[in-house]
């Protein structure tokens, strides 16, 4: 089980994530990839301050990825799609 500031780990700010953003007022993050929805609600209503109505979360699977003459796999990670209630908002995706 993460720790809460290990639970979020980034904001993810993408072309796709920002036009999510604009038009529904989605955010995205990365988080840990043991990390449950609750934790996730618990991460974002403490270090944020502020009260999400809605999370989605997905497992992003490996890729390969060949550089050069090294052929490896990209590390799986786990990203959460959040939607706050209405007049909250995180200022990182605001600027």
């Amino acid at each position: 089980m993460p720790e809460l500031h290990d639970t979020i780990v980034r904001p993810l700010i993408t072309e796709k994530s920002s036009a999510a953003f604009q038009s529904r007022k989605e955010y995205t993050f990365v988080v840990h990839p043991n990390a449950s929805k609750p934790q996730i609600r618990l991460a974002l209503e403490t270090l944020f301050g502020v009260t999400p109505t809605a999370i989605r979360t997905m497992q992003m699977r490996r890729k390969e990825v060949s550089r050069g003459r090294v052929r490896g796999t990209t590390a799986r990670w786990k990203k959460a799609v959040v939607t706050l209630k209405d007049g909250d908002q995180i200022p990182v995706f605001e600027g």
